[in-house]
């Protein structure tokens, strides 16, 4: 399988990327939904450079060995955020779709809980070929759809040990 080894500072750099990409087209948005986990940190920094609320939506398709394995995907029944209204205009984030479905399914079910919505974008650092659905915003288009080695992928096997356990 073809691999995309990415560090701290690429992963930092591309979220700035994706920023500039984002307000240089323009579009004015009321709040930011990230997709958990993935999205989490994607979204947090987007929020603190737009200075917009974030709201947080948890997701999972991927599970097994090493989380590698795609499965059923997964919806949290509610989102959240802080305040009473969602907004009207939403951007939607993830860190990559690989398979389109994630955001795909997420955009609809956003649509039917939320009426409210006039307009709802979406934008990711990576986007596969693969891919059923096209992201509004991207950094990435990855022709070969390799497996992306995400500098915070070290801690899902992470194990312990009973010093650690002492630190401050």
């Amino acid at each position: 399988m073809l691999k995309l080894d990415v560090s701290w500072d690429e992963y930092h750099r591309s979220i700035e990327l994706l920023a500039e990409q984002i307000h240089q087209s323009q579009w004015k948005f009321d709040r930011i939904i990230c997709l958990a986990r993935g999205g989490l940190r994607v979204g947090d920094i987007l929020s603190r450079i737009f200075k917009q609320p974030l709201a947080v939506l948890a997701a999972r398709s991927y599970g097994g060995a090493n989380q590698q394995e795609r499965g059923k995907l997964l919806i949290a029944n509610q989102i959240t955020m802080t305040g009473d209204k969602l907004g009207s205009r939403i951007l939607l984030v993830d860190d990559l779709v690989d398979s389109g479905v994630t955001l795909k399914q997420t955009t609809i079910w956003l649509r039917d809980l939320y009426p409210e919505l006039e307009e709802l974008k979406t934008a990711v650092i990576w986007y596969k070929a693969a891919s059923i659905y096209i992201p509004d915003y991207y950094l990435s288009y990855l022709a070969q759809n390799p497996w992306i080695n995400q500098p915070f992928e070290k801690y899902d096997n992470y194990k312990l040990s009973t010093a650690d356990r002492n630190c401050p």
